[in-house]
């Protein structure tokens, strides 16, 4: 049986504590802000070939990100997620993908703070999905190299931007000097940013490879098989979870070597936390199952959004 080595706080995002009240609620306004308008957007262009895309892509963005790797001086990183998903779907419902897999997490696994949900959305989805998709839209028209080629830059990019912010966030909010965490954040996630890189290329890869029709905007709905083999294929990234790194993720070891990583709070409620199913423990069994209850629960949900955009358009 696997043994999973999990840290005290699980810090893949930003924890109560680490914001201050004003700054979440900031985060809050702006999130809420662009949500509104990609609902809109995304009733107003609706495409029904993205409603069983957008929650395929949730439950494998939701996998991988379970997925940490390890990079360089005892830190780890793991897939973000939000430049592959605004390239798919597009920034609207890319948007909304998004916020159904980091909302998923902050609720049912406590990974996440509930109050600086709004911040998390923004820094994991938001703000580097919509720099990811604006540095793609460049090349959208360009032979397939190019565009594997500058999707690996416009995903770096991305995670660079999302510490950016992240940084002035945890300055402003007065948890430790923004002379510290922007470089501490930027140089960590410079090495993160790669294995971020290399795995949205080489999922936008397969994806050209084997339904490149899914990137036009003229493609077909499809059917029912693709639509579960990609269901499939998520629940098998799942299972590699056992094999994450167990070092510290670029947040929690900038957190670590400034200081402030006591400021972190617990969630007032536990559901599976930290990725494992209650009265199985820290094991490779219970992270599987609670990754596939999580995987087939955001798909759901983010096909029934999709449905219901549908049902108003």
């Amino acid at each position: 049986m696997f043994t999973i080595i999990l840290a005290a706080v699980q810090l893949l995002h930003v924890p109560d504590g680490f914001l201050n009240i004003p700054i979440s609620v900031i985060c809050w306004v702006i999130t809420l802000i662009v949500l509104y308008f990609a609902v809109k957007q995304a009733q107003q262009d609706f495409d029904e070939r993205l409603v069983p895309l957008a929650g395929i892509m949730a439950a494998f963005i939701f996998a991988g990100q379970m997925l940490n790797f390890p990079v360089a001086g005892g830190t780890s990183g793991h897939l973000v997620g939000a430049t592959l998903a605004f390239v798919v779907l597009g920034p609207w419902v890319g948007s909304l993908a998004m916020t159904a897999v980091i909302s998923l997490q902050a609720l049912v696994f406590q990974d996440g703070g509930l109050v600086v949900m709004g911040a998390n959305i923004l820094i994991m989805g938001i703000v580097p999905g919509f720099v990811g998709y604006g540095v793609f839209q460049m090349v959208k028209k360009q032979s397939r190299g190019v565009k594997l080629g500058v999707t690996a830059v416009a995903a770096w990019f991305s995670v660079m931007m999302a510490a950016l912010v992240t940084a002035f966030l945890l300055g402003f909010s007065g948890t430790t000097a923004l002379g510290v965490a922007i470089p501490a954040m930027l140089g960590v996630h410079a090495l993160i940013g790669i294995g971020e890189a290399l795995i949205t290329v080489a999922a936008l890869s397969f994806i050209m490879q084997t339904r490149p029709q899914l990137l036009t905007d003229d493609a077909p709905a499809g059917s029912g098989k693709w639509i579960v083999s990609g269901i499939i294929l998520a629940l098998m990234v799942v299972l590699l979870a056992p094999f994450a790194s167990g070092s510290p993720d670029g947040l929690e070891w900038v957190a670590e070597q400034a200081g402030f990583i006591g400021t972190a709070q617990d969630a007032p409620f536990e559901l599976l936390p930290d990725y494992t199913i209650p009265g199985l423990g820290e094991t490779g069994s219970s992270t599987i199952l609670a990754g596939i209850i999580g995987a087939l629960v955001v798909a759901a949900v983010t096909f029934g959004l999709g449905r219901i955009l549908r049902r108003q358009n």
